[in-house]
């Protein structure tokens, strides 16, 4: 029953995509389309048990001193074992080795990344590097993610 955390491969981006697509339908996150992740693949980390995997979440960077932890999922049959507070630790030394100073989210689930160390700011605080992934998002202009920040350094 080991559980391991690496980074995506092209042949991790369907079952990756049906755990994001899973909770956006139930509109807890947005969702995130099969080409979209292939696009950037490199950019997610996943999380395994026994081969199968039970975790993802990504680390975008958008500007030399900023970046976004975004598309985070635990499979349900796993929530509430630490493996989310985890996967944002490693997201967050990855954006430390990369020298990156801000790190934020846009998210539905605020409490749970609260306890991860971010802070709640007001979205248009964030800067205008952000809005141009948002054009894109079905729900723009009318968003009602929570945005929170943190240093990661």
């Amino acid at each position: 029953m080991a559980i391991t955390f690496r980074k995506a491969r092209m042949s991790d981006v369907e079952i990756m995509a049906a755990l994001i697509n899973g909770y956006a339908d139930q509109n807890l996150m947005l969702p995130r389309t099969i080409p979209f992740m292939y696009q950037r693949i490199r950019e997610y980390t996943v999380i395994e048990k026994d081969n199968v995997i039970i975790g993802v979440g990504a680390l975008h960077v958008l500007w030399k001193d900023l970046a976004e932890i975004c598309s985070l999922a635990i499979h349900q049959d796993h929530l509430k074992c630490g493996l989310g507070r985890e996967l944002v630790e490693r997201l967050t030394q990855e954006c430390r080795e990369l020298e990156v100073e801000k790190l934020f989210t846009l998210t539905y689930q605020p409490d749970f990344f609260k306890k991860c160390g971010f802070v709640m700011i007001e979205k248009e605080k964030l800067p205008q590097k952000v809005w141009t992934e948002c054009i894109n998002c079905p729900l723009f202009p009318n968003c009602n993610e929570v945005a929170l920040i943190k240093d990661p350094i």
